[in-house]
């Protein structure tokens, strides 16, 4: 009875995940296009999307640089993140997907 309903959750907390994943990663790489000066900054898309990326990201990036600040100006936050992403996902689905096997 349940089992459709675990399916489509799990589904949907792996799309969540992985989407976030995909937004770091953009983020990332958006940031050091900025700091080598490949992207400029004064162009209204990039900096609407400059500033959508840091809306999402960002605090989740500052909860991690309270615990592990940068080291030698390289800021190790969002390896962090992905990390604890994988993590998660991992947990998340050996989890469910037991649950699931054991429902069906």
């Amino acid at each position: 009875m349940f089992a459709p309903l675990l399916d489509v959750f799990l589904r949907v907390f792996n799309f969540v995940i992985e989407f976030y994943w995909c937004v770091v990663i953009a983020a990332v790489v958006m940031s050091w296009l900025v700091a080598f000066g490949v992207l400029n900054t004064y162009n209204p898309l990039a900096r609407s999307l400059i500033r959508a990326l840091d809306a999402l990201t960002e605090p989740v990036f500052r909860r991690v640089r309270r615990i592990v600040p940068p080291i030698g100006g390289l800021d190790l936050s969002p390896m962090i993140v992905l990390i604890i992403l994988w993590v998660v996902q991992m947990l998340v689905d050996d989890y469910g997907y037991r649950a699931l096997s054991t429902m069906n």
